[in-house]
């Protein structure tokens, strides 16, 4: 549930004002502390998604999202740097039209884990 409400939270946060979030990323962009936290998030975001599954609404829903989350952090790990730093390059460049969107299915995501747990 916590990580849903933090989830709907930076959602919440980029509809209102994408630059916050994303201009965090950015600033951190060139530093190789970005990538480890997007890993081990990752993980233990899929991790706990498939233990407490069987506890959820949509067990096989929430087992499968933990699956893709750690299917993510390993594609992120397994990547490289270089290709890491592309890729979120590339993301942040989806800003200026499609960030608030992006807010509104990470808000939408996160509302989904927190219902899912109650």
């Amino acid at each position: 549930m916590l990580f849903g409400l933090m989830i709907c939270l930076a959602g919440a946060i980029i509809i209102y004002n994408p630059e916050i979030i994303f201009g965090i990323i950015r600033d951190n962009l060139d530093k190789p502390g970005l990538q480890v936290p997007a890993v081990v998030l990752r993980l233990i975001l899929g991790i706990l998604l498939i233990e407490y599954a069987p506890l959820s609404r949509f067990p096989l829903t929430i087992e499968v999202l933990g699956w893709l989350s750690i299917a993510a952090a390993v594609t992120f790990m397994l990547i490289g740097r270089a290709n890491f730093l592309r890729l979120m390059n590339w993301a942040l460049s989806l800003l200026k039209p499609y960030g608030r969107i992006g807010g509104i299915f990470a808000a939408g995501f996160g509302a989904f884990l927190f219902y899912a747990f109650i």
